[in-house]
């Protein structure tokens, strides 16, 4: 394969990457590259295909929403598909309203400005920002200042909002140090929250970009507990948690918490077409009406609510909530393949949680350029399954329609990647 002339991928090094492969058409777990070889999907496209690719009933209503309304202004009209998702989703998740976006990174921004300016309107002086080391929340500026500074922000450092960060007690298998990392995580947050503070941001029970960092249910409870008595903003960034991904609908309903301000993107849509949520508690709604023009929320895009990508939401909503044991029992599946494998000596820390599992490479300075997972990767394609390892982290984080046999596929061709690099 060679490079496209005209085509600049994302988080992308030309000088050192192999040039991308050319998908032609995609069914269930699995993509058909143009030289008819057939790869196993086994990161559901950058965590957005849910259900499979060309989900029938997902693809027949977007047709069908197609043919009646493609579009239309939403700062002057309302549709029924956003109607009925707002309606849904808020059911789902408790929080009343529901703002729509373009992607997981607006939904952030959206979630962001909505807390900054909800105590503006108010007249507060709550300023300050708390997130934890180790976050991703996004490329747009807002959301990549509350995430970890690293290779991907740097360039733009001097543009970048001050954010307060507290640690983040990732655990696994047999982790004998958690209590004391959860300990020494709240304290470090119980101490920030001394400053006044407009809103505490985290991703539930799963750090996604910045390795599959996984915490306990209990910890999260505890967290809420400190943000409610300090009377700041708690905000859900759902985006790759959310619809099923850590075995409940939702990663706050697993954990037990229930936040002010919920973003979700990637599986919304079941991968078909991009699309944001941002959803709020009435309360905060409320504090965006009034007399004075600067205290209206003016955030929006053109394609705002768009009817298609509502059309998929709800066939995507309707999946899941009619095959619940796909998304409940995934972890059950994971398990005993990651058990079988946790006994190599290239793996450390072994996790799950819902349909993610997730082990660390053995490897001298781990760290997301390391070269281990680029060669797992490359083992992985010739062997017909698609990884894309973060660095020394090693994921699976599939299609809900994965078979039995594509799962069994999967840790097979890990384990013998395993062995090369051994």
């Amino acid at each position: 394969m060679s490079w496209h002339p005209h085509l600049w991928h994302p988080t992308t090094q030309v000088a050192r990457a192999d040039p991308p492969l050319r998908a032609v058409a995609g069914r269930g777990a699995m993509l058909e590259l143009d030289d008819g070889r057939e790869l196993i999907d086994a990161i559901s496209s950058w965590w957005v295909t849910l259900h499979g690719h060309g989900e029938p009933s997902i693809a027949a209503a977007v047709a069908e929403q197609a043919l009646r309304l493609e579009q239309v202004i939403f700062a002057n009209f309302r549709h029924p598909p956003a109607e009925r998702l707002a309606e849904r989703l808020s059911a789902a998740t408790g929080l009343e309203r529901l703002f729509f976006s373009d992607d997981g990174s607006t939904a952030v921004e959206v979630a962001l400005k909505m807390a900054w300016q909800w105590w503006r309107n108010q007249g507060s002086e709550r300023r300050q920002l708390i997130a934890f080391e180790g976050a991703y929340h996004g490329d747009t500026f807002g959301a990549m200042a509350l995430g970890e500074r690293s290779l991907f922000s740097a360039p733009f450092e001097p543009l970048l909002s001050p954010v307060a960060r507290a640690p983040w007690p990732a655990t696994w298998w047999d982790d004998q140090d958690v209590e004391g990392k959860e300990a020494e995580a709240l304290a470090t947050l119980e101490r920030l929250l001394e400053v006044p503070t407009a809103a505490v941001i985290l991703e539930p029970l799963v750090q996604g970009a910045s390795g599959m960092a996984m915490v306990r249910e209990s910890f999260l409870r505890k967290l809420e507990q400190r943000v409610r008595q300090a009377g700041a903003l708690l905000i859900a960034d759902e985006v790759m948690t959310g619809f099923g991904r850590t075995g409940a609908l939702f990663a706050c309903d697993r954990a037990g918490i229930r936040p002010d301000l919920v973003s979700l993107s990637k599986g919304l849509t079941g991968g078909f077409l991009p699309m944001g949520v941002t959803l709020a508690s009435e309360r905060i709604y409320r504090g965006f009406i009034s007399d004075d023009p600067s205290h209206t929320l003016y955030h929006g895009h053109s394609f705002t609510a768009n009817p298609l990508g509502c059309a998929a939401a709800n066939a995507s909503l309707d999946l899941l909530l009619e095959r619940p044991a796909l998304h409940e029992g995934f972890e059950a599946r994971h398990r005993p393949h990651l058990e079988a494998l946790a006994v190599h000596p290239l793996v450390q820390r072994p996790r799950l949680c819902g349909t993610i599992a997730a082990f660390d490479l053995a490897v001298e300075r781990p760290g997301y350029l390391h070269p281990a997972g680029r060669q797992l990767q490359r083992h992985a394609l010739e062997a017909g399954v698609f990884l894309r390892p973060l660095g020394h982290v090693v994921y699976l984080l599939p299609p809900l329609c994965l078979s039995d046999q594509q799962l069994q596929d999967c840790y097979s061709v890990i384990r013998s990647g395993l062995d090369q690099l051994n």
